[in-house]
């Protein structure tokens, strides 16, 4: 089947690399990245050209300024240095199993990362590399949400595809809340007057303004990545 989104930006959790573990000690979960390497790997076979964001909540997350000591803008520096540490390690899976990847941070730091070019992103999505973005904008105050709605519209992406634990986008916390039933799709404005927490709101409103649909979808399930790219009904849609 021929692939429907033909250049997509994944968005991953930080703390989706730990798979189930909730060992606070150990960040990664080796099995879990091998998973979402190879489903990345079938796709970019298929001629899908692909950009990841991945967040840094498994290392570090901005905690509250009070509790911690730590102002806000230097928590989220911290932060942008873990979104760093998490594209390394997926960078590493993925070429371990064949897949040339490019690694392109917000934040100068030549030994590990390109810094970010706009152009130079596109030119290594043109030429079948996986690109992942690192240290989000580049920016205080600006969340990993944010910077994959940002990146996605630079680069002229077709969907942002949101890989969660959940397998869509329910009425209420499905985790906690047996009746909630799943939305197959849903618009813009519904999920803002049902304040529905798709994403934080400066990331939501840059995708609505521009038009740019959202698939939330059950990442933690192999497969449902090539699914999702088919045109499948996986997820929940919103546009």
């Amino acid at each position: 089947m021929l692939p429907r989104y033909k250049r997509i930006v994944l968005k991953l959790s930080g703390e989706s690399l730990m798979g189930n573990s909730d060992d606070g000690f150990e960040p990664f979960n080796a099995r879990m990245i091998e998973q979402y390497a190879k489903d990345i790997k079938i796709i970019t076979d298929m001629g899908v050209q692909v950009a990841l964001v991945i967040g840094g909540g498994n290392i570090y997350r901005g905690a509250n300024e009070i509790e911690t000591g730590i102002e806000r803008a230097h928590g989220d520096y911290m932060g942008m240095l873990a979104t760093t540490i998490n594209g390394m390690a997926v960078q590493a899976m993925l070429e371990r199993i064949g897949v040339d990847t490019r690694l392109l941070s917000a934040i100068k730091m030549e030994q590990v990362a390109e810094p970010y070019i706009r152009r130079r992103a596109m030119r290594h999505l043109e030429k079948g590399r996986v690109v992942i973005f690192a240290a989000g904008t580049g920016n205080p105050y600006f969340t990993t949400d944010t910077a994959g709605s940002l990146r996605a519209l630079e680069i002229k992406a077709d969907v942002i595809l949101k890989g969660t634990r959940v397998d869509g986008i329910y009425t209420a916390d499905p985790e906690k809340d047996i009746t909630a039933t799943k939305y197959e799709t849903i618009t813009y404005q519904e999920c803002i007057l049902k304040n529905l927490k798709v994403m934080d709101m400066t990331a939501f409103t840059l995708c609505m303004e521009n038009n740019l649909p959202i698939i939330v979808f059950d990442m933690n399930k192999p497969g449902n990545l090539l699914k999702v790219v088919e045109g499948l009904n996986v997820g929940t849609l919103v546009n």
